[in-house]
């Protein structure tokens, strides 16, 4: 989107609190709701829904009403809020032409009060361009869901960070003056993109120069990932300046050296296809051993000794944020333990498998013995009661419970005088059975009661049976 600043100049307070409504409410709302816009703004009278009248206008914000009635902010409306902000700190006070345009920014003139001319660059991630911003880039971290907005924020805020820190550090920057939201304000390098210089008289030296802050950047614990001739800025002494800071990583990051090999073969092809340098190869001096440059005159990335610095520490880099390497310690001394946890829980799975097959084994051969006592009491002649009774009376026992209380005793079962545990074990019995049947209780007709002969009758006389024990 072109960013016209001609309509700033008439928007009033009321119009930019309700942008920063709708910039608040859209840190939780994809599509923030009418009525949370005017709830945050504010506003008398309903003065809100006449304010967003006037933002749609001038497409500040978006109308969606495929769900719900809500509005969002576009680039131009979070262009005018950070341009305002830094407008109001002072930084700048007029806004120029566009002099870049980027897969991932816009850079534009801007003047201080006092005339001096500086650049200020816009982040704009989601452009049709380059989308696989979560892939190629690490703004989300740990986060799963993204806002266009939020992700060029962070990419700002990074490379104001990494900018600050070389600038420190004595790496030839830009100037880094502030930074608002997704708008990043530096000083204007007074030069060309190297890819749109056709002549260099000495390209020898440039190219050392550049290589040297490969590997310097290296030393400092830093790989700039994009190094090319797109990001390098040359002015007429052949002065060198770096750009584009946001997708830097540490070199202990796990792919450090696929991204230090590609920057370093990007200047190396860049030269000599454009300036028709040549570079000797030079043998090894060791078998196995790790020199500081390889066959190819490149430099190596094991040679490299960070004892310059510690920038990646300082800036959280990607690969080197000190919270995620306790995170990965913590999941790799941890990996054994969870290791041995899953075998032993699978081993106390393997047992309750055999204790629950045990018991429902137990269980159907305990209603077996029931179904089989219940026929021999429901299957008996009165003759067998009298050669019973009488070889009861032959023993010298006078009732035949006696011999039943033992018989039971020897079973297992309770006798009469201890009725409460024979309750309790008659419900864990239950249980058993219900368990043993996978949870299904057996339903009994209305009409087992009634002895109806046949199966019904039988059917009742174990169920009686069942009972009783």
């Amino acid at each position: 989107m072109k960013l016209d600043v001609n309509a700033l100049r008439y928007l009033s307070k009321d119009d930019f609190r309700v942008l920063t409504s709708v910039e608040m409410g859209m840190k939780n709302h994809e599509i923030v709701p009418a009525e949370l816009v005017d709830r945050i703004a504010g506003l008398k009278h309903g003065g809100t829904y006449k304010v967003l009248k006037n933002l749609l206008k001038h497409k500040l914000v978006h109308h969606d009403s495929s769900k719900y009635d809500g509005f969002r902010l576009t680039y131009l409306g979070y262009d005018f809020l950070a341009i305002k902000t830094l407008v109001n700190r002072g930084v700048f006070a007029a806004v120029g032409r566009q002099i870049g345009v980027g897969k991932e920014s816009d850079i534009f003139e801007v003047a201080t009060e006092d005339g001096t001319v500086l650049a200020m660059k816009l982040h704009r991630l989601g452009r049709i361009s380059f989308r696989a911003v979560k892939s190629k880039r690490d703004y989300l971290l740990h986060r799963q869901s993204y806002n266009w907005l939020y992700l060029s924020r962070l990419a700002a805020l990074k490379e104001y960070a990494f900018m600050k820190a070389l600038q420190e550090h004595g790496f030839p920057v830009p100037d880094a003056i502030d930074c608002n939201r997704h708008c990043v304000v530096m000083s204007l390098v007074q030069g060309y993109p190297l890819v749109q210089v056709k002549q260099l008289q000495n390209p020898d030296s440039v190219f050392e120069t550049i290589i040297g802050l490969v590997v310097r950047l290296a030393e400092h614990g830093l790989i700039h990932c994009d190094f090319n001739e797109f990001n390098i800025m040359i002015n007429d002494d052949e002065k060198v300046t770096m750009i584009d800071f946001p997708q830097m990583v540490s070199i202990s990051h796990r792919n450090a050296q696929m991204y230090f090999d590609r920057d370093v073969e990007c200047i190396f092809k860049f030269f000599k296809k454009r300036f028709k340098l040549t570079f000797h190869e030079e043998p090894e001096d060791v078998e196995g051993s790790k020199s500081d440059i390889d066959e190819s005159g490149r430099p190596s990335f094991y040679s490299i000794e960070k004892s310059a610095g510690v920038l990646d520490k300082e800036l959280a880099a990607s690969g080197f944020t000190r919270k995620d390497q306790d995170k990965i310690e913590k999941f790799v001394a941890g990996g054994s333990e969870e290791d041995s946890a899953s075998s032993s829980d699978e081993e106390i799975a393997d047992k309750d498998e055999c204790l629950s097959t045990e018991n429902s084994e137990a269980v159907i051969c305990e209603l077996d013995c029931l179904d089989i006592a219940g026929q021999c009491t429901t299957d008996h002649n009165p003759d067998d009661e009298k050669e019973d009774n009488q070889h009861f009376k032959d023993t010298g026992n006078d009732e035949p419970g006696s011999v039943l209380s033992s018989e039971r005793e020897d079973m297992g079962v309770p006798t009469d005088g201890d009725a409460i545990l024979g309750k309790r074990l008659n419900k864990q019995r239950r249980r058993a059975i219900v368990a043993a049947q996978g949870g299904r209780r057996i339903l009994s007709s209305r009409n087992s009661y009634k002895d109806k002969g046949g199966k019904t009758s039988h059917n009742s006389r174990v169920q009686k049976q069942l009972a009783k024990w």
